[in-house]
């Protein structure tokens, strides 16, 4: 039996008077895959910080193993000023009783398996992807128990994102992931807590993959529905009894009294948890007939030596919905400032229709100022905001984002992350648009959020541009796909699926993979050191390959134990986990060696 890490009975939390969650109970155990999910502000991200221990509930118990070890990666990790990759990682090793030649190979490994090439790298020169990316090694370096992760996946890219899925699934810790990302999950849980007023007790705890989840859940909410039903009916016949007004109020009597308060009590109970507010999103269009909106012909851009496109041609038209997808750097955003008017190119023509009007969803959220009220934010110049031709008070108008009246008169730099994607999104919807453009707009927001925001995206009439590490949502909106490769080329694709099939058959071959980590170079640096003998060197020389090709081993070992027309065989089922496990013992034994090879080059 799987030994309990951690254990939460009753767990309640709340500021002020206000309950973020109450009544929360449910145990961790070793080797748990758990996604959690909710929506915004039903306390996701402060579980995690109870679990962690960095802050108390305010009622209830927590109990954790003796001698538990936590890992934890925020959603923003960050690291001091002047410190170099190499030396974050031998902080976060400090302090487990490492010898020098153990924190060396626990270093040259992380780095080696998230794909950093200079150890002496700036941490505050690293992408948002790469800071997430350190984290997470570093994290995983120290061998927790148990990982705790906040967002994991924003500012990952999708080749970051798949990644951290083989990095989870290969790990021996369990780990509780906070995440709206639903191919993230489907791909890494394989159990699924929903924190939720609509639930009993505030929480739906399912074991099982997230389309599992999901299933119960509708199941769930339907149940609960008809129980409802039935009750209203019940307690409707118990106050047309009440009101007769009968005369003997009997033992019997008074006990169908009681009953009937306890009905009216439970249905009142299931009234509260069916109220589901959702986020009113949709775009407003212009009426604009034009059919080409903009046109780009042999456009390039370039910064220094470094070529973001070349020859570039690109026709924007009403309902195309275009998502453009790339390895963080790879030049996305820039694009977006060419097409938006904010970049000049070095060469080409863009043309664009005249008035074209273009309204633009960054992912850094400029136009926000922390320091306004959410009211003068949302109506800077009174206290009403007009949407086509109807006039809203502010008040109604942060309704519909789920803002409660008495927030208005707080500063935007106090709101959430998902609250203040929604006040963003909210300005963005007062401008007319024929071209809407989207960088990273899924940040903080939670999955029904989400799920409106793709269905008001499918409606838009006019055309879009959309950059997210969303691999849902950029599936099932774009129409076409335009891939950066970082060196200047864009190939167009038909639809996501098509560039992702495309993307995993290069990385199958090897093509870029190991060089664009660059760990061929960590491991040819190791070599040049000379420390090693002949052989040695031969060894190091040579690993690139060998790691590559038991990898790819692993990933057919991986494959073949999940075939589901094996599942009902135990024999063939047994024998092919027991070839699976081979396999992942031979990667990390050749991890290893190289983490041995590399800790004797700097002896």
């Amino acid at each position: 039996m799987p030994e309990i890490l951690l254990s939460c009975q009753d767990l309640s939390k709340r500021f002020g008077a206000t309950p973020l969650f109450s009544g929360l109970s449910f145990g961790i155990v070793e080797g748990d895959a758990i996604g959690v999910v909710g929506p915004n502000g039903s306390g996701k991200s402060t579980l995690l910080k109870l679990l962690v221990g960095s802050e108390e509930p305010t009622s209830g118990t927590l109990a954790r193993r003796a001698r538990l070890r936590v890992g934890s990666v925020p959603q923003d990790p960050s690291f001091e000023p002047g410190t170099s990759v190499g030396a974050a990682m031998d902080a976060g090793l400090a302090g487990l009783g490492l010898s020098p030649e153990e924190i060396d190979a626990r270093r040259a490994v992380a780095l080696g398996r998230a794909g950093f090439t200079d150890d002496d790298a700036l941490t505050e020169t690293l992408s948002g992807g790469w800071t997430k990316r350190l984290a997470i090694a570093r994290e995983l370096a120290r061998e927790p128990d148990l990982l705790l992760l906040d967002e994991p996946t924003n500012h990952l890219d999708v080749d970051g994102i798949l990644w951290l899925e083989e990095l989870l699934r290969r790990s021996p810790a369990a780990f509780v992931a906070v995440s709206h990302d639903r191919y993230f999950l489907q791909a890494v849980a394989r159990r699924v807590l929903e924190l939720n007023p609509a639930f009993a007790r505030g929480l739906l705890d399912v074991a099982g993959s997230y389309s599992s989840f999901l299933e119960k859940k509708v199941e769930l909410l339907a149940n609960q529905e008809s129980q409802r039903a039935s009750l209203q009916n019940r307690v409707r016949g118990e106050i047309e009894w009440l009101s007769r007004k009968a005369k003997a109020r009997t033992r019997k009597a008074q006990a169908r009294i009681d009953e009937a308060g306890r009905l009216k009590d439970e249905l009142a109970d299931l009234d509260r948890r069916a109220e589901r507010a959702t986020v009113a999103i949709e775009f407003a269009p212009t009426e604009r007939k034009t059919k080409r909106l903009l046109v780009m012909r042999g456009v390039a851009k370039s910064f220094g030596s470094r070529a973001i496109v070349r020859d570039l041609d690109l026709v924007l038209t009403p309902g195309m919905r275009l998502g453009l997808v790339g390895a963080n750097g790879s030049g996305k955003t820039t694009l977006l400032r060419l097409i938006g008017g904010l970049e000049t190119p070095d060469a080409g023509t863009i043309e664009r229709a005249a008035n074209l009007r273009v309204v633009t969803v960054d992912q850094h959220r400029a136009a926000l100022d922390p320091t306004v009220s959410l009211e003068r934010t949302l109506s800077p110049h009174g206290d009403a905001v007009v949407v086509g031709e109807q006039v809203i008070h502010v008040a109604g108008w942060a309704k519909r984002f789920l803002f409660r009246g008495e927030q208005l008169q707080t500063p935007v730099g106090r709101l959430s992350g998902g609250e203040q994607a929604r006040v963003a999104i909210a300005q963005r919807m007062l401008e007319p648009a024929d071209l809407l453009m989207l960088d990273e707009p899924t940040n903080d927001l939670d999955i029904p959020t989400l799920e409106v925001l793709e269905e008001s995206l499918l409606e838009f009439p006019g055309a879009l541009v959309l950059v997210t590490h969303d691999r849902y949502l950029l599936d099932r909106v774009s129409t076409h796909v335009l891939a950066l490769d970082g060196e200047g080329g864009a190939i167009p694709f038909a639809d996501y699926e098509q560039w992702e099939a495309t993307r995993r058959a290069s990385s199958s071959r090897g093509e870029g993979k190991r060089s664009e980590t660059g760990s061929s170079g960590r491991r040819a640096s190791a070599a040049k050191r000379g420390r090693l003998n002949f052989h040695e060197q031969r060894e190091v020389e040579q690993m690139e390959s060998r790691i590559l090709e038991a990898e790819e081993h692993l990933g057919r070992c991986r494959c073949a134990a999940e075939d589901p027309a094996i599942a009902a065989n135990h024999a063939a089922l047994t024998e092919r986990h027991s070839a699976l496990a081979a396999a992942g013992d031979e990667v990390e034994r050749l991890y290893a060696r190289w983490a041995e090879l590399a800790a004797k080059s700097r002896s």
